[in-house]
């Protein structure tokens, strides 16, 4: 008998040690497990360095000066999820003399993905090209982030709208100028955030690498304050060595007058050598934009095949 009492009261002594604790940083709270707490981990060095990563541009910035080969698959749906245009494609980066082209090597397209001029005929279709795809010879790049930010500064028109999303898309959760009534939404670390989401802070393990995970996540109950919500989730795994992103999901979503979306995406990175690269991405797509037809579409970008020049 005073075995099993001993037992339980271990049991709850444990369950005690393992629950969460909330803590303030940067006038936020936050929840950290007893894994966390218990190491005695710097978290708010942890965090702010969280915060202002840089791995997950970098890793694609990598690309401009790798050789690598992928596979592009992009489906444009109607609203019952039929396919009505598509494409798929194998290309082939090649980078020499610091410059770098694209081959391709194979393509097959479906429907209307393309005018008659050989032009994307949908938004996404160009999305993907800015991301993934060279035009011509392009020369003189590095993959180092520094100080150059993404900007919308000096771009007008489709260079603009296509920086804004490059921004959306590397830099989630971090402000966006010039986008009507959403631009300061994003932002998941001002002041007014903390009021809509929930952070959190979690040890856990990804490809057998031990690592830190940081999720945002938007409060129950929010009420009216509902609408100021635009990312409905995100999650990011850190190496816990180098902090380097090694995957991140993330949903988006926005409705306005002028324009609707809900948009969520997920990026798996792997290694050449030491150099963080981006190995799958993954979208899915709901766009309507004034005087634009809506677009629902999906696509994936499964990159391999790195080398040096």
């Amino acid at each position: 008998m005073k075995n099993i009492l001993l037992l339980i009261c271990l049991s709850c002594f444990k369950l005690v040690l393992a629950q969460d604790t909330t803590i303030v940083f940067e006038n936020r709270r936050m929840t950290l497990p007893e894994v966390i707490i218990r190491n005695n981990l710097d978290y708010r060095k942890l965090i702010k360095q969280i915060k202002e990563d840089t791995t997950f541009y970098k890793a694609f910035k990598n690309l401009r000066i790798l050789n690598y080969s992928s596979y592009n698959d992009i489906q444009m749906l109607d609203k019952k999820g039929t396919r009505q245009a598509s494409l798929f494609s194998k290309t082939q980066q090649m980078r020499a003399n610091g410059c770098r082209t694209m081959k391709v090597l194979q393509e097959e397209t479906t429907g209307d993905f393309y005018t008659k001029e050989h032009d994307y005929n949908y938004f996404t279709g160009k999305l993907y090209a800015a991301l993934f795809f060279t035009d011509g010879k392009v020369c003189g790049e590095t993959n180092i982030v520094g100080n150059a930010a993404l900007t919308t500064e000096n771009k007008t028109g489709l260079d603009k709208h296509k920086q804004q999303l490059k921004m959306l898309f590397f830099n989630p959760g971090k402000r966006i100028p010039g986008i009507p009534f959403i631009g300061n939404k994003l932002d998941l670390y001002d002041g007014h955030a903390h009021t809509l989401y929930d952070y959190r802070l979690d040890k856990d393990e990804y490809n057998g690498r031990s690592c830190y995970v940081f999720s945002i996540t938007p409060k129950d109950d929010l009420g009216p304050l509902r609408d100021d919500v635009v990312v409905d989730g995100m999650t990011t795994w850190f190496d816990e060595k180098s902090l380097e992103v090694l995957r991140r999901n993330y949903s988006l979503s926005f409705r306005a007058g002028l324009y609707d979306f809900d948009v969520s995406m997920e990026v798996e990175m792997t290694h050449y050598n030491d150099i963080l690269v981006p190995k799958v991405l993954r979208y899915k797509g709901n766009w309507d934009i004034i005087l634009k037809k809506r677009e629902r579409g999906v696509f994936t970008a499964t990159l391999f095949g790195f080398s040096r020049e």
